[in-house]
């Protein structure tokens, strides 16, 4: 069996693995993706069409891509997570198992997203966070284990996100709390 397969017009750099372990199933791969340098995209991964990775990315097995994904520089998505169409990872994301991400969403650099309320000290199991479709994260966010970042919701960089924000509003802080959502920052993404 082959280890990965993919659509036309792929540009899938020398030193980047795809189909990484042994699997059952295939990494299956849409049309016009580039896959750079370093990066590592484990088997058993389905991505869509227009798919796009910088340098060192890693996805972890039994993940799920929709269609014009950007994945930035040194971004890890560990396995078992959902991500939608027209989304946006910026470099040194930390996505991890468990996570879902809607579509039309903007992840900023640095952002970290957790799954384990408590590390090692109790087995609760593993929550990663949703993000709902249109929603904002700005850079060197944090979001704790289980929470919903509403449609289109903007959280401001720098913030820890410790509890769900609602739809259309504005997270601030550490602990971010929910304000009015700012006129201009009002509607969803516009990366379709």
């Amino acid at each position: 069996m082959s280890r990965f397969v993919h659509g036309d017009d792929c540009l899938i750099d020398d030193d980047a693995t795809v189909g990484h372990g042994e699997f059952d199933e295939p990494t299956r791969i849409g049309d016009d993706a580039t896959i750079r340098s370093g990066s590592i995209v484990y088997g058993d991964v389905t991505i869509g069409d227009g798919f796009t990775t910088g340098h060192d990315v890693l996805v972890r097995e039994a993940t799920t891509i929709g269609d014009d994904v950007l994945v930035g520089t040194k971004t890890v998505i560990d396995g078992q997570t959902t991500i939608g169409s027209h989304v946006s990872l910026q470099t040194n994301v930390y996505v991890p198992t468990e996570t879902t991400i809607e579509d039309n969403v903007f992840v900023g650099p640095g952002a970290v997203m957790t799954n384990d309320e408590y590390p090692i000290r109790t087995d609760n199991g593993l929550e990663g966070p949703t993000i709902k479709a249109g929603a904002s994260i700005g850079a060197n966010v944090t979001l704790l284990p289980g929470v919903t970042i509403g449609e289109n919701a903007f959280v401001a960089a720098g913030s820890v996100v410790t509890e769900d924000v609602p739809p259309d509003t504005l997270a601030v802080g550490a602990p971010a709390t929910a304000q009015t959502l700012p006129e201009p920052l009002e509607g969803a993404n516009q990366l379709a």
